[in-house]
């Protein structure tokens, strides 16, 4: 029982953040694939676990960009670490453990869609999370729409 509260506090104290990613951001149009653990969502994955719907946007890039930005920066723990024409990479931080999830987002004005990927960079699961939070993106997204 010691043990078990030693390592809690140290958890606590040290944090949870885990190390960035080496391989990120987007190749050929493409982020990295999901692992095989659930806790990754990809608008470019096709398998149930993983997948997700992109956003989409009416026109041009800079804006929807801008308004994606906008979002990002609003939510609580969000930090924006990489912004590219047509490429977002932003780390959210949990509250309480400082789990850190990495989401990218890929914007393909072709298509008029940013696609998503969201990964928890520790553990197995991370009880939906990064889809919930793709969701809420999505939501408010939309609901700064011109």
């Amino acid at each position: 029982m010691k043990t078990f509260f030693a390592v809690s506090i140290a958890v606590l104290f040290v944090g949870c953040a885990g190390s960035r990613p080496a391989r990120m951001g987007v190749t050929d149009g493409k982020f990295i694939p999901c692992p095989e653990s659930p806790n990754c969502v990809s608008s470019q994955s096709t398998d149930k676990i993983h997948a997700i719907e992109p956003l989409s946007y009416k026109g041009t890039l800079p804006e929807a960009q801008a308004r994606l930005l906008a979002v990002i920066k609003g939510m609580k723990r969000a930090n924006i670490v990489t912004e590219q024409e047509h490429y977002i990479h932003a780390e959210f931080t949990s509250a309480i453990f400082r789990f850190v999830d990495d989401a990218e987002f890929y914007i393909d004005d072709a298509q008029k869609v940013i696609h998503v990927r969201s990964a928890a960079r520790l553990g197995y699961s991370d009880f939906g999370v990064n889809r919930k939070r793709m969701e809420t993106i999505r939501q408010l997204f939309n609901s700064a729409s011109p």
